[in-house]
């Protein structure tokens, strides 16, 4: 294997939006813009205590607190919807404030659906797509709308039914998708089986979780096992391969590792690594929200 095959360490912000802004950042907590509502969340990566350089604090409509047994709970100032749209380039995201402060969208993940776009309208070919842990959907929308086809994979029944409501507000609901609710190991090894055969993945597997049957899962562990078990259904000429995580210890250089031991030997191509972000308005900063790998095929130049 080449030394030379491995891009340097990046980090990609997700600087597109209209309908999210990362306000300000400080003292464990993010002061966020989802549309018109206001929303304090914690940030276990917010570990500085700086000043509140945003006025906009006194105006958030509800707070997250943790609790020390686990989980939390929203604290409302305000009565707000229970649901409500924002907009990113030509798709349409539900929002909720669940009980484990997640809104349903991860908003640094756009600096990787543009990714996915640029990459899947430039191959000039059909393009058919495997997204694992597919959770509500955003990678599989921005592959969506590039014009691929893909098999949306999840082992949670109402992350997929919100998948599916994304892809119907995006006007995207009769593009060729399969919605799956499945535990993703199983399905893979399945699809193994039966010859089906992709030219995309994309994994942002969890750090921990079940699968619909209770089945345990510990990225620690699993990663590495399903990854090659993934790389076996890539056909003769894929494209990309991309991992995402939010695991703390897992540096974006280990995936990077991982893939470039696993596919340019098959394939070529190369691996780039970095982190991906939000900028922060208050201060022009980045702030790191998790990591990914990515293989592009040599038809991509790398």
């Amino acid at each position: 294997m080449e030394n030379n095959m491995f891009g340097p360490p990046t980090i990609r912000p997700a600087d597109g939006w209209r309908d999210y802004e990362l306000l300000d950042a400080t003292g464990g907590f993010r002061l966020e813009r989802w549309g018109e509502v206001l929303l304090q969340r914690p940030d276990p990566q917010v570990i500085w205590q700086d000043a509140r350089y945003s006025d906009q604090w006194q105006n958030v409509d509800a707070i997250y607190h943790r609790s020390e047994k686990g989980g939390g709970s929203w604290e409302y100032r305000r009565k707000l919807p229970e649901r409500w749209e924002i907009g990113y380039r030509d798709l349409t995201f539900i929002v909720s404030p669940t009980g484990f402060k997640h809104t349903g969208v991860f908003p640094e993940q756009a600096a990787n659906w543009d990714l996915y776009d640029k990459l899947i309208r430039g191959a000039k070919r059909p393009v058919k797509v495997l997204n694992l842990f597919g959770y509500t959907g955003g990678a599989t929308l921005a592959c969506l709308a590039a014009g691929a086809s893909v098999t949306h994979v999840d082992a949670s029944k109402g992350m997929v039914a919100w998948a599916k409501e994304n892809a119907a507000a995006s006007g995207l609901a009769d593009r060729p998708v399969r919605w799956m609710v499945d535990d993703c190991q199983k399905f893979v090894a399945r699809e193994q089986r039966r010859g089906s055969f992709y030219d995309a993945v994309i994994m942002d597997p969890p750090s921990y979780g079940r699968g619909p049957g209770g089945e345990i899962w510990k990225l620690e562990e699993a990663i590495w096992p399903l990854l090659a078990q993934v790389v076996a259904v890539l056909n003769d000429h894929p494209l990309f391969f991309a991992v995402n995580s939010y695991t703390t210890g897992l540096a974006p250089g280990v995936a990077g590792y991982m893939l470039g031991r696993l596919l340019p030997g098959k394939c070529g191509g190369t691996v780039h690594s970095g982190e991906i972000g939000l900028p922060v308005a208050a201060t022009g900063g980045v702030l790191p929200c998790g990591s990914t790998a990515v293989w592009m095929g040599s038809l991509q130049g790398g």
